[in-house]
């Protein structure tokens, strides 16, 4: 096993800018270190590894789709993360459950065995979407229990509060650090917890392991489409041949027509090239990516939509010359 793995957990609500913190750790990531990132999003597609997609060296993505991570004992979790150790060997560890899972459940199962003595969990950072904070938007009771444990808060979506609303944001915080964040944007050196450390490695039989998933065969004109329904949310989800592309202004005008859309998460070949979007619930921020393996869109929303219209409708966004 590995020893004492520097491990950060991320949580925060549906979209607060988590993965968006992430992405801008990555950024920071010293040359010499190998660092690994577990995600987990409510949804079945997968759609936060495709976000965090890196030409860095250095960085591997793991990913436990559909459900929660609070579910630490569970099969696919202890697969998960066992995988990801055996084939990144990090010096540095980063979890980002789904902004719809308990992160202080989590954050105490994982002192437990297996992970006991493997991971050096360090104390939790939360990001909190500072505007609606500010405005009186209650959180999410898991969150607010979370705050409880909390080594760091980024108040992140804070660029268009005044002095007064940011007092009143920190108000309704315990004491614990706080740092004032645009678009996830945090220091490396702000993270809780120490550098990575030299480690001697010992056995790794004792990681939870699994045979490989085999890789799907995707069709340019059938998508796989995947549907999960749990406590008022509706998430549904598309996979695309690579081959496919997309017309991005189409996509948008779609989404912005969709009644109770809560989010949307994108990686897509349009006509100059593969584009991310992570949006709640305007998608209008779109930015290049590395991603090449597939087109992937979930959408979060409320129930009662029907699945056969949502998807008659994303396949009409594709470019007609193919």
């Amino acid at each position: 096993m590995l020893r004492e793995i520097p491990t950060h957990l991320i949580g925060g609500p549906l979209g607060a800018g988590k993965t968006s913190l992430i992405r801008a750790l990555l950024a920071q990531k010293p040359g010499g270190e190998r660092w690994a990132v577990l995600v987990n999003e409510f949804g079945e597609i997968g759609l936060d590894a495709a976000l965090l997609a890196t030409q860095a060296d250095g960085v591997a993505i793991g990913e436990v789709a559909g459900g929660c991570l609070c579910c630490v004992n569970g099969v696919p979790f202890q697969v998960g993360l066992g995988r990801l150790l055996r084939r990144a060997r990090p010096d540095r560890l980063f979890i980002e459950p789904s902004g719809l899972g308990h992160p202080l459940a989590l954050w105490k199962q994982l002192q437990a065995a297996p992970w006991a003595g493997v991971l050096a969990l360090q104390p939790p950072v939360l990001v909190l979407d500072a505007a609606a904070l500010a405005a009186g938007e209650p959180l999410p009771e898991a969150q607010e229990q979370a705050l409880a444990v909390a080594g760091l808060v980024l108040l992140n979506k804070s660029e268009a509060l005044d002095a007064a609303q940011r007092a009143t944001a920190t108000a309704r915080l315990p004491a614990v650090p706080v740092r004032w964040g645009v678009g996830g944007r945090l220091a490396l050196a702000d993270l809780p917890g120490g550098a990575p450390q030299p480690r001697s490695e010992a056995r790794w039989a004792a990681l939870p392991d699994a045979p490989a998933e085999l890789p799907l065969l995707l069709c340019a004109d059938r998508p796989l489409r995947a549907v999960r329904e749990q406590d008022g949310q509706l998430a549904i989800g598309w996979r695309l041949a690579p081959s496919v592309r997309f017309e991005r202004a189409g996509v948008e005008a779609w989404l912005r027509r969709l009644s109770g859309l809560r989010r949307a998460k994108a990686v897509l070949r349009c006509a100059d090239g593969w584009y991310a979007v992570n949006a709640a619930p305007l998608v209008d921020n779109w930015v290049k990516s590395s991603w090449r393996r597939d087109n992937r869109l979930e959408l979060i929303l409320e129930p009662g939509h029907d699945e056969e219209a949502l998807e008659r409708a994303f396949l009409a966004c594709r470019m007609v010359a193919q």
